[in-house]
């Protein structure tokens, strides 16, 4: 059951650390790569239960070493001769891969007695550590990188230095949650007397329960006279009986690495409000020009209508005039001919991704929310390429004349047909009358109007009305193609948003919850 448990929670921190990677720039997510790196290989190295009795020079740890061992394993003295290095003793089986790993290499090997206690402690690996105040640089390293791989840490301390605060600031007080692997020994009681031995014991005591180490076992032992040991070993005898020493270390590292890792958890994020991306649309359709490319299709449009439905006489002129919408060279795959984005445009661009990002990241850490703006910080040039990008590929609609334009177009030549029969009529009149024939040749009236004079003003005036006439409606096709063409355009623009500014917030926030989800069920 306690091996599935911290299964379960070294998944959750797994699930953590990856949730992090590359967001978070903290140390909590060093170390908690660190532990998950130490769980895999400690897991994998079976089930001996690792103690470790470490102390001060002088606290008596080597005597209490050699002690539990039955041998003179490691030689006790003011300044151990080999300080770097750590002495290991193992009950049955040897444990030379684990000890490998440990990096210990001085090793015995516990002769068997045949006593239950020797079978009761079979699988105990216990290392006497070098002293963590040496005078030595590498005995003090050796000992912070052992208190964090063993099983069990047995602190050994002496009636004159029990409240060392180098002792109980650097190694004890951080054990808080761990005291399930910490036991706490007063060695040398023989030398107090019982009334001084109960007092400073209640005093120690009181600094342990102060430091959230109230669960952490208590004894007072005489490594010399033997006394206590039968309870230290019985102690050690339990936690070697239940095989799960190794896991209930490895759970507490887990917890205090979770509860590291929580501080940096917010409040869930809703995401940019609806009004922050309108307006993020907005920013960016103004930068990429949109405007101006809309204006350029309304006044295209209007000016094929025109040129569609004008009096064919005088449309010449108008293909004087650029087309304004093949001036900007829309193509797909090829820069435009807009213009480059202007201060104007790119501050509103900075204020509206910054508005998007603060809304996104309410209720966030502050390590959170520098991600996310590590994560919107897009250059203005690129930014701008993939809006000119979004706004060449984006169809324009089609730009065939339509059919009722084409209708006005035709009478439109009927009667400029007309009024140039007319015209042709009245020049032939001119030069009959110039030969003095013109009475020869009959002229029909209408209501005592000459034909000829009827075809040209009237030719004049109906292609006259039939622009005036279809102005209205060249305008109205005009600008609702405008109105097609700028959504399409929003929405293009607004893809640009989503991939470049949006998708990278909502990806951060994402990771945030499933960040502290994890962190939930690593800690819980």
């Amino acid at each position: 059951m306690a091996e599935r448990g911290l299964t379960a929670r070294l998944g959750g921190l797994r699930e953590a650390v990856e949730a992090a990677e590359g967001r978070l720039e903290v140390p909590e997510v060093g170390r908690a790569r660190a532990l998950l790196a130490k769980a895999g290989a400690r897991q994998a190295l079976g089930e001996a239960t690792v103690v470790a009795l470490a102390g001060a020079t002088g606290s008596g740890k080597s005597t209490l070493f050699n002690a539990l061992s039955g041998a003179q394993v490691s030689t006790p003295g003011v300044r151990r001769p080999t300080t770097g290095t750590a002495h290991a003793t193992v009950w049955g089986e040897p444990q030379d891969a684990l000890l490998d790993w440990l990096q210990v290499p001085r090793r015995h090997l516990h002769a068997p007695t045949g006593t239950p206690q020797d079978a009761a402690l079979d699988g105990l690996v216990l290392l006497d550590l070098p002293d963590h105040d040496s005078v030595r640089l590498e005995n003090r390293l050796e000992v912070d990188r052992l208190v964090e791989l063993v099983d069990v840490l047995v602190w050994v301390l002496d009636p004159e230095k029990y409240a060392d605060a180098a002792v109980h600031d650097r190694y004890l007080e951080p054990l808080a949650g761990h005291a399930g692997a910490l036991l706490v020994v007063l060695n040398q009681a023989d030398r107090l007397p019982e009334a001084d031995l109960a007092t400073i014991r209640a005093d120690l005591r009181r600094l342990l329960d102060a430091e959230g180490l109230a669960d952490a076992a208590l004894l007072p032992i005489s490594a010399r006279t033997g006394a206590g040991l039968p309870e230290l070993t019985g102690l050690l005898a339990d936690r070697v009986a239940a095989r799960r020493a190794a896991t209930e270390r490895l759970t507490a590292d887990v917890r205090a690495a979770a509860r590291d890792l929580q501080q940096h958890c917010g409040t869930s994020s809703s995401g940019a409000r609806r009004a922050d991306r309108a307006a993020l649309t907005r920013a960016l359709s103004d930068a990429a020009g949109v405007p101006a490319v809309t204006s350029a299709v309304e006044r295209s449009t209007l000016k094929a209508g025109t040129a569609a439905t004008g009096w064919p006489v005088v449309r010449w002129l108008g293909k004087l005039r650029p087309d304004p919408l093949r001036r900007l060279h829309l193509q797909a795959g090829a820069r435009s001919s807009l213009p480059e984005v202007g201060a104007v445009e790119q501050a509103g661009m900075a204020t509206a991704v910054r508005r998007a990002r603060d809304a996104a990241g309410e209720g966030l850490p502050l390590v959170w929310a520098d991600d996310l703006r590590r994560r919107t910080e897009v250059s203005t040039e690129r930014l701008a390429d993939r809006l000119d990008q979004a706004v060449a590929g984006t169809d324009l609609g089609s730009d065939r004349t339509p059919l009722w334009q084409r209708g006005v177009g035709g009478l439109q030549w009927l009667v400029t047909a007309a009024a140039l029969v007319g015209a042709l009529w009245l020049l032939v009149l001119v030069v009959l009358g110039w030969l003095q024939v013109a009475d020869l040749v009959p002229l029909p009236r209408v209501e005592g109007i000459p034909v000829p004079t009827l075809l040209l003003v009237g030719g004049l005036l109906a292609g006259l009305l039939l622009a005036v006439l279809a102005r209205p409606f060249v305008a109205f096709r005009a600008r609702r193609r405008a109105r097609r063409v700028r959504r399409r355009l929003d929405d293009a623009v607004a893809a640009v948003g989503q991939a470049e500014v949006l998708d990278p917030l909502a990806a951060t926030t994402a990771d945030h919850d499933r960040f502290c989800a994890a962190l939930a069920r690593a800690a819980g």
